[in-house]
């Protein structure tokens, strides 16, 4: 049986973001970091849905109220299909939506190399 989708869409928004882009923004965030669900393509945080009016982040676009988002089990850490890149925690799931743009901002600027 597939894992429910959350319903609650008045509690939480979500940010989809490559998942190049977001493996790095993962490692910036750290613990700042909330729940973050996979997929092949993508990465998903949560965060304040009043914080999602004027989101602009290039290449990364809030999920739209129509859309489902499956949620796995919490123990379902590895794919295929959804699963947790980051594991929600007992109380809280959203990241801070301020923390988050400053990480994919960092995560997406160009960096130098030396040779």
């Amino acid at each position: 049986m597939p894992p429910p989708a959350v319903s609650r869409r008045d509690e939480w928004a979500a940010i989809r973001v490559p998942r190049s882009v977001g493996l790095d923004a993962i490692a910036i965030l750290g613990s700042r970091s909330g729940a973050v669900l996979a997929d092949q393509e993508a990465l998903y945080w949560f965060i304040s849905p009043a914080a999602v009016s004027d989101w602009d982040v290039p290449g990364t676009r809030p999920v739209g109220v129509a859309a489902h988002l499956v949620i796995p089990p919490v123990r379902r850490t590895q794919g295929p299909g959804p699963h947790w890149r980051v594991c929600p925690g007992t109380d809280a799931w959203a990241t801070d939506a301020a923390a988050l743009r400053a990480a994919l901002e960092d995560a997406t600027r160009p960096r130098m190399v030396r040779r």
